[in-house]
């Protein structure tokens, strides 16, 4: 086995310096003037419905596109507020699904984005005006040729009247829009909801207040979500359905393990099970309560967060106890599942009984744990809502915990729900919070590793991939076919549920950022690699994620013989950050590896942006490095051509589904097949990273966001090529060291060392 190598060195950064050129139609389009007097029709009726509803001062306006569009095809000028780019007034998007003429299904971006009346009415005039300059001068439509000669050859005549590049603008927001309108809520909500209103000029207590709405602090959670009552609701959807973006009830059933109970086959006393734990890591668990009279109770810190008059039966123990047992003493019932570990002290917040919870009440009290007991980097939380996701936003636990993560750089784990026993729909999607894109969300397999029976799946907003991985949970109907915990002082119990997935997987976790030193991003980098090995080429299940994670954790700080696995982590501080400078191994000319890079970056992000969740998008090419017409560029071993130099059209769609493009995870990979080719190598001999960021609604990248990215590279023939490997590394310049365990370890048990200072 070959231990994973660190390579620390230069990354070069660049801003972008590409230009989209003259605005043309796209070969082949046109724009006709009816088309644009239709949507101009079409704002002045939303013009007139708010000059009649004046409770937010302006108006929100809802722009329906005729498929998924990128950002640099949305609206260049209309419903631009002042000189602002329309992308600053985008308060929420979602995907419908409409048929086409032929009855297929297209799914299309629809953005609601909040304006001034005097915005509204200029967008108006705009597509007027743009109309009669296309019936005067191109007879009702304008063609690609048409802006072509315009920009080339200045055939345009109307500059007192429209300006040509405001009436190019208008021509091309013409060309995406399909219509223009006012939505409203569609779902029937008549229970305690938290409920999300879109971001307006005037404050959200005041505004409600309008509408006979009185709400106070402890009901908000930020400035445009908050808890309403069936009578506040029914208030609001009569009389201003048009402000709710999202909803999703508060009171969230937890999702229910299948447990079995057994006694144990003899009585131990603690000291006999356990010893007195010393200076091992310490990982937070957010669950029910926790039992003290367990045989490991010294090593664990117990908090219960609830009103203390609530009053605690027995079972409101159970699942908080039957968790705990697992990240602290996992293999002690499951010697089958022995990862090498070790033990973990934990510290268990109890923020919920058995029963039905607030989950207002819960987003509350996450946020105070994490702020308050910020020496812990490793959180589980095995909570989950029998309730589905929506398809076209985050929920508020996942939203909460996706904010946690970035601001107090913690990583959180997160169980990915069971399916009722009582529900007998077989494709279930999974429920909150499961839907947090910076968690690592981890489904349940049984020990074939086929996924459980009580599976749900992703994706998340129609798109992004959760579950990330899958770990035994448990299932089926012997007791062997279960996971062993510890619920109280009476014995062992034998359970099911992805409940029981995610702590096993939290152990890795924990071992890697705390034992191992390593980010989170790394870490969960590592671990997404290490489920996904060859088989996986970068489209996971939506069932399974990208694979079941390895048992022992060796095979996770470990490759093959033939394998060399290297991490780097960097922050970006550009368009591009780059190196070109990685000396591949060459035999005969060729480089004789297959090749798989996963990278891992932690994005902020905005609930209210709807389906366009995350702020921030890196998109990675990992590959040769090619030298062309005097500049070089890398050949991405998943062809990837996106922002390259150059005429490369790539549609949303495509992207998105090719390249992952806006996920926080992305995992390109080599197939492994019976016939091996050696990759010609090209004249520098090197390959290169490259890391290329993005943004939705800036126009600079968010200063320094880390990165991590793990590369594995095996030799077709069998060969060990490790060692050449670092040879060649350290000759240009990269600092090489090996992940060694054992020293990884000694600096751990150094760093936590109690001095007596005399």
């Amino acid at each position: 086995m070959n231990n994973i190598l660190t390579l620390k060195g230069h990354f070069d950064h660049r801003p972008n310096t590409s230009s989209f050129g003259p605005i043309n139609l796209p070969k082949g389009k046109c724009v006709k003037s009816s088309h644009l007097r239709t949507l101009s029709s079409q704002l002045q009726d939303i013009l007139e419905f708010w000059a009649h509803h004046r409770e937010i001062a302006g108006a929100l306006v809802s722009v329906h596109y005729k498929h998924v569009v990128a950002k640099s095809n949305r609206l260049r000028i209309l419903l631009s507020n002042n000189s602002q780019s329309p992308t600053a007034s985008i308060r929420g998007a979602k995907f419908v699904w409409e048929p086409d003429k032929d009855g297929n299904l297209i799914q299309k971006h629809v953005f609601t984005h909040y304006i001034s009346l005097s915005a509204l009415q200029k967008s108006v005039d705009l597509l007027s005006k743009a109309a009669d300059i296309i019936d005067a001068g191109y007879s009702g439509e304008i063609k690609a040729e048409n802006t072509e000669k315009i920009n080339t050859q200045g055939k345009y005549i109307y500059n007192d009247f429209l300006s040509k590049s405001v009436f190019l603008k208008v021509v091309l927001d013409g060309l995406y829009t399909e219509s223009f309108g006012i939505d409203r809520v569609s779902d029937e909500i008549k229970e305690e909801s938290i409920v999300t209103i879109f971001k307006t000029d005037v404050d959200t207590k005041q505004l409600l207040q309008k509408f006979g709405i009185n709400i106070f602090d402890d009901r908000i959670i930020d400035d445009t979500t908050l808890r309403l009552n069936p009578t506040e609701l029914e208030l609001l959807l009569n009389h201003a359905p048009y402000l709710i973006a999202m909803d999703v009830k508060n009171f969230a059933e937890l999702a229910k393990d299948d447990i079995l109970q057994i006694e144990a086959d003899e009585e131990l006393t603690a000291d006999e099970q356990i010893p007195p734990p010393n200076n091992e890591p310490i990982v937070g668990v957010i669950d029910t309560q926790f039992n003290e009279k367990v045989y490991f109770h010294k090593w664990v810190d117990y908090r219960n967060m609830l009103d203390p008059n609530i009053p605690l039966k027995n079972s409101d123990f159970y699942h908080g106890t039957e968790v705990t047992s697992i990240i602290v003493d996992g293999s002690h019932g499951n010697p089958n599942l022995d990862d090498g570990c070790g033990r973990f002290r934990v510290r268990h917040f109890g923020v919920a009984t058995d029963g039905p919870m607030s989950s207002f009440s819960v987003l509350k009290l996450i946020r105070q744990i994490v702020s308050t007991n910020r020496d812990i980097k490793v959180w589980n939380l095995s909570l989950g809502s029998t309730m589905e996701i929506k398809e076209n936003f985050i929920s508020p636990e996942a939203a909460e915990l996706d904010r946690i993560q970035c601001e107090y750089d913690v990583l959180f784990v997160v169980a990915g729900t069971n399916r009722p026993t009582n529900k007998e729909k077989k494709t279930m999607k999974i429920g909150s919070p499961a839907d947090s894109l910076n968690s690592l969300v981890v489904n349940s397999v049984d020990f074939r590793k086929k996924s459980a029976s009580y599976t749900r799946v992703g994706p998340v907003l129609s798109f992004f991939n959760k579950p990330d991985v899958s770990y035994y949970g448990g299932d089926g109907p012997n007791y062997y076919d279960k996971i062993v915990a510890c619920k109280d002082d009476l014995g062992a119990v034998y359970v099911s549920g992805t409940s029981f997935a995610a702590p096993w997987v939290t152990r890795k976790i924990a071992y890697l950022v705390y034992n191992m030193g390593l980010t989170r991003e790394i870490a969960k980098a590592l671990i997404i690699d290490a489920a996904a090995g060859w088989k996986c080429k970068g489209d996971p299940s939506h069932a399974i994620g990208y694979g079941v994670v390895p048992i022992h954790i060796s095979d996770i700080l470990h490759s093959n013989d033939d394998e060399i696995r290297f991490i780097m982590s960097g922050t970006t501080e550009s368009f591009e950050t780059y190196t070109y400078n990685l000396p591949v191994p060459i035999v005969k000319n060729a480089h004789p590896f297959y090749a798989r890079a996963t990278l891992v970056y932690f994005p902020q992000c905005n609930r209210s942006q709807g389906v366009d969740y995350t702020n921030t998008e890196m998109d990675i090419h990992f590959g040769r490095v090619v030298s062309k017409n005097g500049k070089a560029s890398i050949a991405s071993i998943d062809a990837n051509r996106q922002s390259d130099d150059g005429l490369n059209i790539i549609y949303e769609e495509d992207a998105r589904k090719m390249y992952r493009k806006w996920d926080n995870v992305k995992h390109i990979s080599d197939v492994i097949k019976s016939r091996a080719i050696p990759r010609k190598a090209y004249d520098s001999g090197l390959w290169g990273l490259s890391i290329k960021t993005k943004e939705r609604m800036q126009t600079t990248p968010q200063k320094t966001l880390p990165f991590g990215v793990v590369v594995t590279l095996k030799e077709m023939s069998g060969v060990n090529r490790i060692e050449d490997f670092k040879r060649l590394c350290m000759a240009r310049g990269w600092l090489v060291s090996e992940l060694n365990v054992q020293n990884q370890l000694d600096i751990y048990l150094r760093a936590e060392e109690n001095l007596d200072l005399e």
